[in-house]
């Protein structure tokens, strides 16, 4: 049945986050997750730097292609710890989640994993991942990897066009280099000396009048949209977890009402 099969899923928080200090979107989120996936969901912990700007710096300068060297980065090996399962040859069904520049600390884990898989057999079965509101862009050599991974059978499947929000600028602002990458970033810090980023800046958090990103960052509704994409249109933790995700969205939006 169904709700017998074992799932893991784990999930990459953005920039904002610290292990015990959430915005709106993600401590939603991670509600919302533990309701769902109870024991079988676990926020990826130990990878975030205590200034929120350091992480997307280094989302900035690790986004275009697979890191040479995972083991010797203090966060993908990190990161790889809390995602194998403690022994080999798991049948467990993997389910990557992340969100704004913890999609690409979740792109490095998942190439780092898919390799490890490779090598050792520590998942049977493929591994799911999904890059939300995501500064990868599509024509990198990260994404490619992740393409070639999904292609072999490693990964399977990826969810990317539909959890990038119209009018985010931030989408594919990692570019497929670190040059371009941080000229994004000063279009999008500055827009006003850009050709190529309108205002606001990236910086404005006004919940009314601030980049869009930012504004969504602020809300529970990209929480609630989120799931909706991930358990229930896209049912990647199957049957039994979809119901369990439309009971949680239903207790939410009555909420609301």
């Amino acid at each position: 049945m169904e709700k017998d099969k074992t799932y893991r899923v784990f999930f990459f928080a953005g920039g904002e986050t610290r292990d015990d200090l959430f915005n709106v979107f993600t401590g939603s989120f991670i509600s919302f997750l533990s309701k769902i996936m109870e024991q079988n969901f676990f926020l990826i912990k130990g990878i975030y730097f205590k200034y929120p700007m350091f992480n997307v710096i280094w989302g900035l300068n690790n986004g275009q292609k697979p890191i040479s060297d995972p083991a010797k980065s203090k966060i993908t090996s990190s990161a790889l710890r809390q995602l194998l399962p403690e022994n080999k040859n798991c049948e467990s069904i993997v389910i990557i989640l992340s969100s704004s520049s913890g999609s690409i600390v979740a792109a490095q884990s998942a190439c780092y994993l898919a390799a490890e898989n490779i090598l050792h057999s520590y998942y049977k079965n493929p591994i799911h991942l999904v890059l939300g509101t995501t500064f990868i862009a599509k024509e990198s050599e990260l994404f490619r990897k992740l393409l070639e991974f999904k292609k072999s059978g490693i990964l399977g499947t990826i969810v990317f066009d539909e959890l990038q929000d119209e009018g985010d600028s931030i989408y594919g602002a990692a570019g497929r280099s670190r040059a371009e990458a941080w000229s994004n970033a000063i279009g999008l810090i500055m827009p006003w000396f850009s050709k190529k980023f309108m205002a606001p800046s990236f910086l404005n958090t006004d919940p009314v009048k601030g980049h869009l990103h930012r504004r969504r960052s602020q809300t529970v509704q990209k929480a609630i949209d989120f799931i909706e994409i991930i358990f229930i249109r896209n049912n990647l933790a199957g049957d039994y977890y979809r119901g369990k995700a439309q009971s949680v969205l239903v207790n939410e939006k009555n909420k609301i009402i």
